[in-house]
């Protein structure tokens, strides 16, 4: 699977495709389905650095990881 600048970077290049709207359907078709799977590879990449991603904090003069939690969830937990 390619890395995810390089699926980002032809996600990109679809959509600049896509936009100038001079792509015959059947053609169109083809890169919005492969924008798709990109737009996936880059979504599944990002979710599984999102999960390794710790804040560190200190406490009692050491460091100590605790884990990620994103705005949206952490606000959803504190209600």
């Amino acid at each position: 699977m390619p890395k995810f600048e390089d699926c980002l970077q032809r996600l990109e290049q679809i959509v600049d495709e896509l936009e100038r709207g001079n792509v015959p359907l059947e053609q169109a078709l083809k890169l919005f389905e492969e924008g798709l799977k990109h737009s996936s590879s880059c979504r599944k990449e990002l979710e599984e650095a999102e999960g390794k991603v710790e804040i560190l904090l200190r406490q009692n003069g050491k460091l100590q990881p605790e884990p990620y939690e994103p705005a949206d969830r952490a606000q959803t937990v504190k209600k």
